[in-house]
């Protein structure tokens, strides 16, 4: 009698939006977490317990200096972080709801990840939650994030949610239902504005970076932060257990590798409490 292996879902980005090759990606992750914090002034310093980064997830040219600047608040946490939640949007694929995968491994060119084996059944009784393989397969806004954790966590769980159209209330049900503790990591992978120029993305941006950091995830609109599902729900959570949240960087492709016609614009934050 034949025995399926377990499903590993490969890179699907990796030699575009970030190095395919194993050293050359190690030594671009660990440059951009060692370069000096910028676009938020001083470095910013962060009290435990640190329960979720919100990060962008570009091509590593673009919007790994910004990433980096949330990221880098995880390599005194290797060891004690044991599982990290990982919410993004659906670039490729039409959800209704909230997407898992049935994968038991994520792998980059850094090696595999496994996920966690109790996630699909905390999230049983919530009705919007699906498997759904597709809208991972191939989306980029949670791969992009990997090699990030596995350079300063190490080894842990994950937990990967493709968020669709499902409303703050039930991306919040959806965390609260996954029992997050001094153990867990959210994250959530969203850039800001798309495509305007750069005067105007700033303007924009700064709007949003001010819901952001009041918790206001209702003044948040899905064309400004392409993860703005995924976002509102997290700052619905956060609100209603009380977090506190620090702007660690707010940019554009202009200040990184871009044009200044039509940018892309990148904020990382960190939530504590």
């Amino acid at each position: 009698m034949s025995t399926r292996s377990p499903r590993i879902r490969p890179p699907a980005v990796a030699g575009s939006f970030y190095p395919g090759d194993p050293e050359e990606l190690r030594r671009t992750v660990d440059a951009l977490l060692a370069a000096p914090a910028a676009g938020a002034g001083r470095p910013v310093e962060i009290g435990p317990p640190l329960r979720a980064l919100i990060a962008p997830h570009a091509g590593y040219e673009y919007s790994g200096p910004v990433a980096a600047s949330a990221f880098r608040l995880l390599r005194p946490l290797a060891g004690r972080i044991r599982r990290v939640i990982l919410l993004g949007p659906s670039h490729h694929v039409f959800c209704a709801g909230i997407a898992l995968s049935s994968a038991a491994e994520f792998s980059t060119p850094l090696g595999g990840i496994p996920l966690d084996p109790t996630a699909a059944e905390s999230l049983s009784a919530l009705r919007r939650v699906v498997v759904l393989d597709r809208a991972h397969d191939h989306e980029h806004s949670l791969e992009v994030e990997l090699p990030f954790l596995q350079r300063t966590l190490g080894d842990f769980l994950l937990a990967p949610l493709v968020v669709g159209e499902a409303s703050a209330e039930e991306v919040a049900a959806a965390l609260d239902a996954l029992v997050p503790d001094d153990a867990t990591l959210i994250v959530v992978s969203t850039d800001l504005s798309h495509f305007h120029d750069d005067e105007t993305a700033r303007r924009l941006d700064r709007a949003t970076a001010q819901a952001i950091e009041t918790l206001d995830f209702a003044a948040i609109r899905d064309r400004d932060a392409c993860g703005a599902r995924p976002l509102r729900g997290l700052l619905c959570w956060a609100r209603a257990h009380r977090l506190s949240i620090r702007r660690l960087d707010l940019r554009n492709s202009a200040d990184t590798a871009g044009g200044r016609d039509r940018v892309v614009g990148y904020g990382a934050w960190a939530l504590t409490g």
